[in-house]
């Protein structure tokens, strides 16, 4: 399986993350209502989708009350949120294949907002499925052992215990790969073995890389993901740019 998550992405990632908490555990309480009000139950043992959600939200830190709290507000018969799950694929500088998953009260917003950032800095939105094939959906759970203490061969043993489809292993950076409705489950699990995850979450992951070598395009790349991550209707971007 070829490489997916390095450690220097996980942290650029983290780092938005923690400068900007609020806005990430808005984002993720979103994702949270939309899993309860889409499998009608706020227990993540018959929830797969909602299961997955927590095990993100635990990997971002969110505190346990947040996340009961927006269960019980999703629960709640006078919740009016109401999200709507919307894809966008195109193309950033030189043909990089970008997906775009965001969460919506309004399509008529959101969708000139990501057309207008992929021309301004790519090659603009592409029609539904036009990268998407080139991308595997998985649950990808991510431990960064900075020192040490992970041995491969136990961790790989674990994992397929708690119901994981693989592992690899790129220095420091252990990934545990999932199906994506097992992702919620598989982490959970290994977070009662001790386990501790930097990231954790169902990724699109791409089957092929792009490199970028122009000094403008990786500007104009960097520049794509950072816009389209501080939109408040995105909730997740994919693409192929090998970043190494």
């Amino acid at each position: 399986m070829s490489g997916h998550s390095k450690w220097h992405n996980i942290q650029k990632t983290k780092g938005a993350a923690d400068a900007k908490r609020s806005a990430a555990f808005t984002k993720i309480a979103k994702e949270i209502i939309v899993a309860v009000k889409a499998g009608g139950s706020g227990d993540p043992a018959n929830n797969s989708r909602l299961a997955t959600v927590i095990a993100k939200a635990k990997s971002a830190n969110m505190p346990n009350d947040n996340i009961k709290r927006t269960i019980e507000k999703a629960l709640g018969s006078n919740n009016t949120d109401n999200y709507e799950s919307v894809v966008y694929e195109g193309y950033g500088p030189n043909g990089v294949a970008v997906i775009i998953e965001a969460l919506t009260d309004n399509r008529q917003r959101t969708a000139p907002e990501m057309r207008h950032l992929l021309d301004k800095y790519g090659k603009g939105l592409g029609a539904t499925g036009c990268v998407s094939w080139s991308f595997d959906r998985k649950g990808v759970l991510v431990m960064v052992d900075e020192d040490g203490e992970l041995d491969e061969d136990t961790v790989m043993m674990d994992a397929l215990d708690c119901g994981a489809a693989d592992l690899e292993v790129d220095g420091e950076v252990f990934t545990v790969y999932t199906e994506p409705d097992d992702c919620g489950a598989v982490a959970a699990a290994m977070q009662e073995k001790g386990y501790v995850f930097a990231s954790a979450q169902v990724e699109m992951v791409p089957q092929n890389y792009v490199k970028l070598t122009d000094a403008g395009d990786i500007k104009n790349m960097e520049k794509l993901i950072d816009m389209l991550e501080d939109n408040d209707d995105v909730q997740n971007v994919y693409h192929n740019w090998d970043e190494e």
